[in-house]
């Protein structure tokens, strides 16, 4: 085999493997949209279905996120107690610029609420479950929402929809496994060809 065959096999190998794990990193993580193209807002009774229901019908993982639009309102992340209790005095993160993306850096309960009065009670609330992907762990797990002496059903009927994961969701393989498989595939094809 020449050097120029080389030379051609070997930029070969190095744009897939530059142009797999490219792609690969933009499917890895996806932007879930809060409510839809009416964004985060008070819920009027008109709604198909509550946050939490959105929420029940999708599977969150660390590196996803959730997108929040918004106007004259404000998102809360708050614990399982506020969240509860609709109390907007103690947040741990507070947005406020109309347009949030919030990642998810570890696995567990996070719990959104409007910053603004009445909204939280008249449903503007939010509960994400992240799950741990089968490749992936992470040391530090979120607060259960059993936790700070939460019940089953706060009212809001999250137990009763939270259910097993749907058949549907997506399914994302970790970014590793699909760098590793397309570098193993590409020595394969190199040794063959040598």
């Amino acid at each position: 085999m020449s050097s120029f065959s080389l030379q051609k096999l070997f930029k070969f190998a190095l744009f897939s493997v530059v142009f797999i794990s490219m792609a690969t990193l933009a499917i890895a993580s996806f932007q879930f949209r809060v409510g839809g193209e009416g964004g985060w807002t008070k819920p009027t009774g008109n709604e198909s279905e509550t946050y939490n229901e959105w929420a029940s019908r999708n599977r969150f993982h660390v590196g996803d996120s959730l997108y929040f639009k918004y106007s004259n309102d404000s998102v809360l992340v708050v614990n399982h107690t506020s969240y509860t209790n609709c109390s907007v005095s103690n947040p741990i993160l507070k947005f406020k610029d109309g347009d949030t993306v919030f990642e998810f850096d570890r696995y567990g309960f996070f719990y959104f609420i409007s910053g603004e009065r009445g909204h939280c009670k008249a449903g503007q609330k939010l509960i994400i479950r992240v799950i741990v992907h089968p490749a992936m762990s992470s040391p530090q797990p979120a607060q259960s929402p059993m936790e700070d002496g939460g019940s089953n059903d706060d009212g809001d009927g999250w137990d009763s929809i939270w259910g097993p994961p749907p058949h549907n969701s997506t399914i994302k393989q970790a970014v590793a496994s699909y760098f590793m498989t397309a570098l193993g595939g590409m020595l394969v094809i190199m040794y063959l060809l040598m």
